[in-house]
């Protein structure tokens, strides 16, 4: 597990995964160079193969969790939150290509440094131009920096599958929580374990976002998410 003790708020990370391969090792291997991060769990949401030994060897600070059987997104990352100390909770996708460990450490330092902020949403600025025309860059991203209480409400309250960020959003909306963006250069991977079984993810996936009903959607398109960070003063 990585320590940092010098840490005001100490920023715990979960990162969750299910047959992910090396997708997830090049994620780790990013991960670890985060200087400013407190503890990484990473939560095996039951993969089909036992990657227990392989991921603990290579990575002897990060706290390794299998889950016995599969459980989905949302309630491996509730499970993931027993184990963390951290009053800051820092998600990320396991199947990321391009991640930028400064650009995590940058993220961090912002929302340690101004407690005001409720969540930190880490932007795809290299989302295909469809996903930004939906704004999913913003409203889809599994990047994201969320004091933890806020995120045990929302977990508490029956969230399940790929409903969490949908969830967070709309829950940060309704209680006008400030929400900031970040930009970063992740981008998360579409088409990866053979088409039957793609097409059926994101067959749950959609479903599982479209819980919250349509009417929730576009207020979360037309009003969530809109203001960036920023070092400089106000006018």
């Amino acid at each position: 597990m990585i320590r940092n003790k010098d840490s005001k708020n100490k920023v715990s990370c979960i990162i969750p995964f299910w047959n992910e391969g090396e997708r997830l090792y090049k994620v780790l291997d990013e991960v670890i160079k985060v200087k400013n991060i407190f503890e990484v769990i990473c939560i095996d949401d039951a993969s089909d193969k036992n990657k227990s030994n392989n991921i603990r060897k290579r990575y002897s600070k990060i706290e390794y969790i299998r889950l016995k059987q599969n459980v989905g997104k949302s309630n491996a990352i509730f499970e993931g939150l027993k184990y963390t100390q951290g009053s800051l909770i820092l998600l990320l996708d396991a199947d990321l290509r391009n991640l930028n460990h400064s650009e995590i450490e940058e993220a961090i330092k912002i929302i340690q440094q101004n407690p005001d902020i409720d969540m930190l949403i880490l932007r795809r600025i290299k989302a295909p131009l469809f996903v930004k025309l939906t704004r999913g860059d913003v409203l889809a991203t599994g990047e994201r920096i969320i004091k933890k209480n806020h995120l045990l409400t929302i977990l508490n309250n029956s969230t399940k599958g790929w409903e969490l960020e949908s969830k967070i959003n709309l829950f940060m909306l309704k209680n006008k929580k400030n929400v900031l963006c970040f930009p970063h250069s992740g981008i998360n991977t579409h088409w990866k374990w053979g088409l039957s079984t793609d097409l059926k993810y994101h067959r749950k996936k959609m479903t599982d976002i479209f819980s919250i009903g349509l009417i929730n959607l576009i207020k979360l398109f037309l009003f969530f998410g809109k203001k960036e960070f920023s070092n400089s003063p106000p006018a």
